[in-house]
């Protein structure tokens, strides 16, 4: 999740989130991996950057935009976060090709949320029109940019969705900011901290 806030650092209590600690990115970037996949906590721990470049990142398993029990959730919680900040948006990117979710919320309202992870419930989450990216890449791959349902081939369908499994981390970047494009030259100022989602056990 990101908010287009960087004054929101040094208050996680905005989120629910307690017992923050302050931490390096590469140790949080453990630890909310150890918890996604021990399979001892559903939602576990997250990490809330420092500024980076204008934005605030919240990055582990209770952002999922995409979560069957979450997806509510955080889409009012963008919804609530894009109010006071402008934007705030929500991701999920499966590196090992399980998916690719986004959330986009600009003054209090989400404009677009889609996931694409293989499952069949996926479309259910489908909210707003198509960003300009995604049409922009539709439009290069050859399917009509209208994504209407009656009209669309088979092979039509498979091929978005070969190339919208992947497309969260670009959707990140043309939007504002993404973890995976951090490098040793993006601006920041503060300290991160790791801190304990809301309802995700002791």
């Amino acid at each position: 999740m990101t908010t287009s806030a960087p004054d929101l650092l040094p208050r996680p209590f905005l989120l629910g989130l307690t017992d923050p600690v302050p931490v390096s990115f590469g140790d949080a970037e453990e630890a909310v991996a150890e918890d996604s996949h021990s399979g001892t906590e559903r939602t576990g721990r997250v990490y809330m950057s420092p500024a980076l470049d204008g934005w605030t990142l919240v990055i582990g398993r209770w952002c999922d935009p995409c979560d069957t029990e979450r997806s509510d959730d955080v889409m009012r919680l963008c919804e609530a976060l894009s109010a006071p900040y402008g934007r705030a948006q929500a991701y999920y990117y499966g590196a090992q090709g399980d998916g690719s979710a986004w959330l986009i919320a600009e003054q209090g309202t989400v404009v677009r949320r889609y996931c694409e992870t293989g499952e069949g419930e996926d479309h259910y989450l489908t909210l707003g029109e198509p960003l300009p990216y995604e049409r922009s890449c539709r439009e290069a791959l050859g399917p009509a940019t209208t994504w209407d349902a009656a009209t669309e081939t088979e092979e039509d369908e498979d091929e978005w969705a070969m190339e919208t499994i992947h497309m969260a981390r670009e959707i990140a970047t043309e939007l504002g900011i993404s973890p995976l494009s951090l490098t040793a030259d993006t601006p920041f100022s503060g300290t991160g901290v790791l801190a304990r989602a809301p309802h995700s056990g002791s």
